[in-house]
Order: structure tokens, then C-alpha cells, then sequence
């Protein structure tokens, strides 16, 4: 359909833009594949009062079985510049995972963590991912942001607050469209971005579908060995199941719901704070079918 000159397809099923593979349908879709677009984009929809989101790769989504009764953006900006030697300039619809490998192949440390995690650079730049003692922030130098009056903001890293999975962009209601990256010569950066690849199959469930770890570290401890000491490795609620790999991942194993992911989360926390008394926190975000901007 148009709507005053902004094309939006209609009841786009979400089930195929998320990696748990659950969500019911989109009310108003549109794929998003450059700045001048975005700004564009959430300008009307600001004028109009339209609720937005703003979707990746899907990987740390958990979308409503009713869907979203709104608009989801898909970030397709997937620019990629290296204009100067160690300095990554890319869109936010760039796959983090690609860029870890390809700095890597050059040479250049400081990402090679970042092979391997299914998120787009945007969605790793909003949620500070990071893993083997790295995270996002680390190498980050400045993030360009479309605010959801379509104003364009570029922030200097040292203007953000980073912490553990949490960037100021949580906080914020706009678009991360663009981010840049310094990184430091390594000539081992590709074999240590190759080892942790090799690790990572060894120890997860990567053809499983999830959203990777779902519960945040609690200080001085891992959240898949305090699920694992409770035994709730391959427990189920529905379709929902603890993986029998890895503990902190919650795999979709057969046609399960919104509703069956979000009560074996809940079950899981109760039972570690009751056996464990660690509060565990889910990094995972949940949509609500009825968004509010």
C-alpha cells in the first residue's frame, strides 16, 4: 500500500525476520536500505504516530505470537567503507558477524569476537554484544543515529555511557543507521578469530533456533552453568526448551509460541534464584503486540 508517498506491505509474518522463528505478523513492514531513508521513514511515522521498530537479523528479538501493531523497519543499510587503514566505517545493516571476519582476514584485531554472532551491526552496537572478554564498545569510535523525528545525530563514543549489554541507545526511541570501528594490527588476529569460530560450534547449539544467550551473567558467575546446576538442561514448556548444549541458550525445538518462550524463561529464573539465590536477567527483548513510542 502507499501512504502519502511511503510504501508499507501489509501483514508481513515476523516468524521469518527472527532467529527463535516465532512472532505473529507485522501490521505495516518496510525494509529500510539507506540514512536518507530512515530519516525519511521515521519522520512520517512521527507525524503520523505511528509505533516503530527497528529490526536486524532478529537475533535477540522475541516477537508477540500476535504479532506488532505497528510498523517494523528492517535495517538493510549495509554500507562498507575503510577509508583509512584500521578504521571500519559501515551501515548498521551490516552483518557483525562478516565484519569480524573480514577485519580479521586484514589483519586487524579488536572484532574477531565478533565472527560468529548473528546480529547486524546496529543491533550489536544497541546492545553492546560482546563475548571472550570483548565487547562492541571496545573498538567502537562514534555511531551516526537517525532520532524519530528523522533528526540525524552523530555521537562520539566518548559521549556514550557503555556497560555490560546495555548502550544509552536502549533508552533512546530512534535508528542506529551507521557505526565506526577502530582496530589495532594483529598478525594473529585471523587465527584467533578462526579458534573462537571453532569453539563456538563445539559448544553451542548454532543450528538450533534461538537468540543465542538469553540470560545476562550475574556478577562472579556464568548463567548456563547455574541453569546446568539446577538440571534444567532439556527442560520444556511447550515447543520452548533449554538446549542440551548449552544451558543459557532457549531453543525454539518444535512450533513454539511467544507464550511458551517467555514461561520457560520465567520458570528458569525462579527455579535458579531458588536454588542458586542468583537473579538471573534476560538480554533477550520481548515486543509487545501493542508497542508504545
Amino acid at each position: 500500500m502507499m501512504i502519502s508517498a511511503i510504501p508499507l506491505k501489509e501483514n508481513v509474518d515476523l516468524k521469518e525476520y527472527s532467529t527463535f522463528h516465532i512472532g505473529g505478523p507485522a501490521r505495516f513492514f518496510r525494509e529500510i536500505h539507506s540514512i536518507d531513508d530512515m530519516q525519511q521513514t521515521l519522520s512520517y511515522c512521527y507525524a503520523k504516530n505511528l509505533p516503530f521498530f527497528i529490526l536486524g537479523k532478529g537475533s535477540n528479538c522475541l516477537f508477540d505470537d500476535r504479532g506488532f501493531d505497528g510498523v517494523v523497519l528492517l535495517n538493510k543499510i549495509d554500507f562498507f567503507e575503510q577509508n583509512i587503514p584500521g578504521t571500519f566505517h559501515v551501515g548498521a545493516g551490516y552483518s557483525f558477524a562478516l565484519l569480524g571476519v573480514q577485519t580479521a582476514r586484514q589483519g586487524w584485531s579488536g572484532l574477531e569476537f565478533a565472527s560468529g554472532i548473528p546480529c547486524s551491526v546496529g543491533g550489536a552496537v544497541f546492545m553492546n554484544a560482546g563475548a571472550n572478554g570483548q565487547e562492541t564498545c571496545h573498538t567502537l569510535t562514534s555511531v551516526e543515529y537517525v532520532h524519530q523525528d528523522g533528526t540525524l545525530q552523530v555521537f562520539q563514543i566518548n559521549e556514550l555511557a557503555y556497560a555490560y549489554r546495555h548502550s544509552p541507545f536502549q533508552s533512546l526511541k530512534g535508528a542506529i543507521v551507521g557505526a565506526t570501528f577502530t582496530l589495532i594490527p594483529h598478525q594473529e588476529a585471523r587465527r584467533n578469530q578462526i579458534e573462537i569460530v571453532n569453539k563456538r560450534k563445539m559448544t553451542q547449539p548454532l543450528s538450533a533456533k534461538s537468540a543465542g544467550c538469553i540470560f545476562l551473567n550475574p556478577p562472579q558467575h556464568h548463567a548456563g552453568a547455574l541453569i546446568e546446576r539446577c538440571g534444567l538442561k532439556g527442560l520444556s514448556v511447550g515447543g520452548a526448551q533449554v538446549s542440551d548444549v548449552h544451558a543459557n541458550f532457549l531453543i525454539n525445538a518444535g512450533n513454539a509460541t511467544c507464550h511458551d518462550m517467555l514461561q520457560l524463561i520465567k520458570f528458569v529464573q525462579r527455579r535458579v534464584k531458588e536454588q542458586t539465590g542468583n537473579e538471573l536477567k534476560s538480554e533477550v527483548r520481548y515486543i509487545p503486540y501493542n508497542p508504545v513510542n
